[in-house]
């Protein structure tokens, strides 16, 4: 196991260690998309990770807000990993309502204007 250094890490790097991404390469690629910020702040993927930290992820469609408790630089199993950070983000919105929303079936192709004022009135555009 690991053991936990709480001096500086690379953003991608605990991104990755922490098990918020597969790769290292992923994490560094989200840092530079945008998806990955430090204290509300875009950084590259070198900048460096302390204890106290706030990291907001844009990841499978839902933000994850994490406070650094600990920095490590190598990957760690998921029990270990979770004691590295508190999660802040907001719970997942129900299924029921996902399920609610309406869908086209696939294959229907692109919307027409008629479709599109609909959709429109049904956001309240």
């Amino acid at each position: 196991m690991t053991a936990p250094s709480d001096g500086p890490v690379r953003i991608d790097a605990w991104a990755w260690a922490v098990r918020m991404y597969k790769t290292r390469s992923d994490a560094a690629q989200a840092v530079r998309a945008g998806h990955i910020k430090l204290n509300d702040e875009a950084v590259k993927p070198a900048s460096q990770v302390v204890p106290g930290d706030r990291v907001h992820i844009w990841k499978d469609h839902r933000y994850v807000d994490l406070e650094v408790v600990t920095t490590i630089k190598k990957r760690v199993g998921a029990p270990v990993a979770r004691t590295c950070y508190i999660d802040h983000s907001p719970p997942p919105p129900p299924k029921e309502l996902i399920a609610s929303m309406p869908r086209r079936d696939r294959g229907a192709g692109r919307p027409t204007k008629r479709d599109r004022r609909k959709l429109d009135e049904l956001r309240g555009r």
